[in-house]
């Protein structure tokens, strides 16, 4: 059933970006006056298909669901009657040509805009960047921040949650930079504190590097509510809810979210009694719970984890969080800004990737996909629609990508040809084809191997 889950999910994620990318072909082609033969979501075998429309295109939903093509008339791929040769694909000028490959990316970075356009409209919730007393001796704790320091510019970039203090962070953490970081103190006074970055490694940028650096969320003291639950996860398999608020754990009274994850990482496989309150119960419920092992990562020790989110009860939290809301014209703009910022810190990545700066481990496959898809729509459809956004720059980037094969590849040959006045010869198109074919494949592997380590290591 949770397999179900996921792959329904991943889907649903999948499924609309691919048909938007594959419209963006197909609607760029028809205003170039060039004939469709057939729109395809998915490869391989078709499951079902129609044929509709003035040039009777074949409508086709396939098999193998991680991707689709647009299939275009085109003399190089078969005979053409006369009275169609001005509508193949081949015969367009090169500026329709280049602008019908181009379209499937952008239409995949216009939704992206528009999935990030309503969130900003309705309003995106977050804390304020309050920290905690940092670690002794980290990078936080020698730049000098201190306990309840407020976090509210990174290089003067204004930052009103976590969320952009973390996105800010990241994107300056992989060039390894040192960066001013404005801050209002306890005391309400602003100061100006000097974060060294260089410290970080190729693992610290794959998991959590804020922690790495000494910074950690401040958050008041209290019982931790439940905000989330993994659908494998032993907290719902022995009955906790989402609401549910953790009073004690083994008679010990639980005061904050960290306490609780302490207490639940040094019994794994150990039975622990949970007494929670619940909003729909007359009393306190008294669970047995026995916390699931798993290998940490980093330092191959067995530990117990339960599949729950924790966080102080929601009247604790009120005076820490804000939220980000736009009217239309500036959610415009910001969604705008926010797809170009996500596309730009993608192309960087893929560039440190191939330099060998950052770890290829962030490259993830369908079975990540799917898994992050499954978990975002656990926490609602406002995490699920930045989920969502976040694919669909990433497909459209990857499509971008001067691999033959790709969109950016095609576009490539394409920029080859306006310089050097004639089309690319075939011989080096199909040379090209096989390299390009041979790098996905390759990607994929690595991709798939990836996400089995994953689940390997939990």
């Amino acid at each position: 059933m949770n397999a179900l889950y996921y792959l329904f999910f991943f889907l649903l994620a999948l499924a609309p970006l691919v048909i938007f990318h594959e419209l963006g072909h197909f609607w760029v082609a028809r205003l170039c006056g060039v004939k469709v033969l057939r729109f395809s979501v998915g490869f391989g075998k078709p499951i079902f298909s129609w044929i509709r429309g003035p040039d009777k295109t074949e409508w086709v939903v396939a098999m193998i669901p991680l991707g689709g093509y647009v299939k275009m008339l085109d003399e190089r791929e078969g005979l053409v009657p006369h009275e169609d040769l001005s509508r193949a694909f081949n015969r367009q000028t090169l500026f329709k040509r280049a602008a019908i490959v181009a379209a499937g990316p952008v239409a995949n970075l216009l939704v992206a805009v528009l999935i990030y356009c309503v969130l900003f409209m309705h309003g995106i919730p977050g804390f304020r960047a309050i920290v905690a007393e940092p670690k002794a001796q980290s990078a936080a704790a020698l730049a000098g921040f201190k306990k309840a320091d407020q976090l509210i510019a990174v290089d003067q970039i204004p930052t009103p949650t976590w969320q952009e203090v973390r996105w800010e962070l990241l994107k300056k953490a992989v060039k390894k930079q040192t960066v001013e970081v404005s801050v209002l103190t306890e005391s309400n006074q602003s100061a100006l504190r000097r974060l060294d970055l260089s410290g970080l490694d190729k693992e610290s940028l794959q998991g959590n590097f804020i922690q790495d650096l000494g910074l950690s969320r401040f958050l008041p003291l209290g019982a931790p509510e439940i905000v989330a639950l993994s659908e494998q996860g032993s907290a719902k398999r022995f009955g906790l809810q989402v609401g549910d608020v953790l009073l004690k754990i083994d008679d010990q009274m639980i005061q904050s979210p960290e306490q609780a994850t302490q207490i639940i990482r040094h019994n794994a496989n150990h039975a622990l009694q949970v007494v929670v309150k619940r909003s729909s119960a007359k009393a306190e419920l008294t669970f047995t719970l026995t916390p699931d092992p798993f290998a940490d990562p980093k330092t191959g020790q067995t530990v117990g984890r339960m599949g729950a989110a924790l966080q102080p009860e929601q009247a604790l939290l009120a005076p820490y969080q804000v939220l980000q809301r736009y009217g239309p014209l500036d959610s415009l703009y910001e969604a705008t800004l926010k797809t170009w910022d996500t596309a730009l810190f993608s192309v960087q990545m893929m560039g440190k990737m191939l330099l060998g700066q950052v770890s290829l481990k962030n490259i993830s496959g369908p079975i990540s996909i799917a898994d992050y898809a499954g978990q975002s729509a656990q926490m609602g459809w406002m995490a699920f629609c930045h989920f969502l956004a976040i694919i669909s720059i990433s497909l459209g980037i990857l499509n971008l990508m001067p691999i033959p094969v790709l969109d950016g590849g095609h576009l490539l040959y394409y920029i080859v040809e306006f310089i050097k006045g004639s089309p690319v010869p075939l011989r080096i198109e199909e040379i090209g084809q096989k390299v390009g074919l041979f790098f996905l494949i390759s990607l994929m592997i690595l991709a798939l191997f990836n996400d089995v380590n994953r689940l390997l290591i939990g």
